[in-house]
């Protein structure tokens, strides 16, 4: 066995000999590296359900559609051949981590009193006993209520391929749903010469995640670059005979296409967890401590899954961004290998990031719910600004566009209570009174 310590050791329980991670995403990668990190010398097994190697997420809605990356030697057997920019970690770093590493597997269910995992994988069903779990599954895109070929999801490599085969034939593209993922597909296939329909059944892209102030700043940036936006109306089917032909709009009309990529949410991989003593929250997401500890000793929970409290934001919340995955696994294994006294509370600043028409978007903290919203360098007319986002009286978001290093300065603002009037204060800007 290799000697993993580090100087950021800490001390690894006794009682801990095998560790299961059921996940093999950003969020169970980083998990598996930190307990190598932080000393853990044990069995460490990565059960991941796609046959791929650990991959990044990101870019499969921009350079792998765009082609932009492309490797043309490739990347040896068995790794992502051909795109360069999916690559997590090169053969030689996952080798070095001395993984039990199942890809091709899935959890079908856990008996917490036995401490097993029942995991489907090539030879059939088998149980893998655990002294510690961390639970990653993440999530899987919701599908559109149509079998006609041409309507299509992202949210996996094979996914992303399909998408970019279908591009590759040119004509009319309809996203609907005007989330980051939809967005995303928009530019690109726009970069690509495709004539694209943007449909979201809210007033202004990305609703979920950013103030209507700003989502009509995105909504222009769309339009500016040749994407036919219909904001405000949702889809009430997909016609067509065999493959889809037109989709139909709630306001009667219709657009004609045979290429539909939507991103609609997605689905918790929580089904395998019910009945196992794990609880689970009424979205299907898995309830966490502040320490990312599940209601079953030993068990864990990262990444898109994981529903935690968190002090900052007045209640619970959940990420499906990049580097919560991260943080958290990272998180979550000095908390299992600590146990105790010896666990460190996750409070995280969230952050993600969007990269759209070569233009970069950025949020710290959280961008909605606001009562409160002030550009306090740049202007939306310049398509470059920074601009803070309030609730009740304290700065709760930072959001930037062309903006990095400006906006990656306020994100200690978001690391402590921050006071409205303080933020604006931080950054030049006086107070109104």
């Amino acid at each position: 066995m290799r000697d993993h310590t580090t100087e950021r050791d800490t001390t690894v329980r006794d009682t801990l000999n095998d560790i299961v991670i059921v996940g093999a995403g950003m969020a169970g990668l980083h998990t598996a590296e930190a307990l190598r990190e932080r000393g853990f010398e044990g069995r460490l097994t990565l059960v991941g359900e796609e046959a791929h190697h650990p991959y990044s997420r990101p870019p499969l809605s921009k350079e792998v559609l765009t082609g932009v990356g492309m490797d043309p030697s490739g990347g040896g057997p068995g790794w992502l051949v051909g795109h360069r920019s999916l690559r997590l970690r090169d053969e030689a770093a996952v080798e070095g981590l001395d993984l039990d590493f199942r890809p091709g597997s899935r959890a079908v269910g856990l008996d917490t009193e036995a401490r097993e995992v029942r995991v489907s994988g090539p030879g059939g069903v088998e149980a893998v006993r655990y002294d510690g779990l961390v639970i990653a599954t993440g999530a899987r895109a919701r599908r559109p209520d149509t079998d006609l070929a041409g309507v299509h999801v992202l949210r996996t490599l094979d996914d992303a391929e399909a998408v970019r085969a279908a591009l590759e034939s040119g004509g009319r593209l309809v996203v609907v749903g005007a989330g980051f993922v939809g967005a995303e597909v928009a530019a690109s296939a726009r970069a690509v010469g495709m004539d694209v329909t943007l449909v979201e059944a809210a007033p202004t892209p990305l609703t979920r995640v950013v103030d209507p102030r700003i989502g009509e700043v995105l909504t222009e940036l769309h339009r500016e670059n040749g994407v036919d936006v219909r904001l405000g109306v949702g889809v009430s089917g997909y016609e067509g005979r065999g493959r889809v032909e037109r989709v139909r709009l709630t306001d009667g009309s219709a657009v004609e296409t045979s290429l539909v990529v939507a991103g609609i949410g997605v689905h918790l991989n929580t089904e395998w967890l019910r009945g196992s003593g794990v609880e689970l929250l009424a979205d299907g997401s898995v309830a966490c401590d502040e320490y990312s500890a599940t209601s079953v000793p030993d068990v864990y929970a990262v990444g898109d899954l994981a529903n935690w409290p968190h002090p900052r934001y007045g209640g619970r919340i959940r990420l499906e961004h990049w580097t919560n995955a991260a943080e958290q696994g990272e998180a979550a294994a000095h908390n299992l290998l600590a146990g105790g006294e010896g666990r460190t509370p996750f409070t995280p600043v969230p952050y993600f990031w969007s990269d759209q028409y070569k233009l970069k978007i950025q949020l710290l903290g959280q961008g909605t719910p606001a009562d409160q919203v002030t550009f306090v360098h740049g202007s939306p007319e310049d398509r470059k600004f920074v601009a803070f986002l309030g609730r009740g009286g304290m700065l709760t978001g930072v959001l930037g566009l062309r903006s990095t290093p400006r906006t990656m300065r306020y994100r200690g603002l978001l690391e402590k209570p921050t006071t409205w009037d303080e933020a604006l204060e931080a950054a030049g800007v006086t107070p109104a009174r």
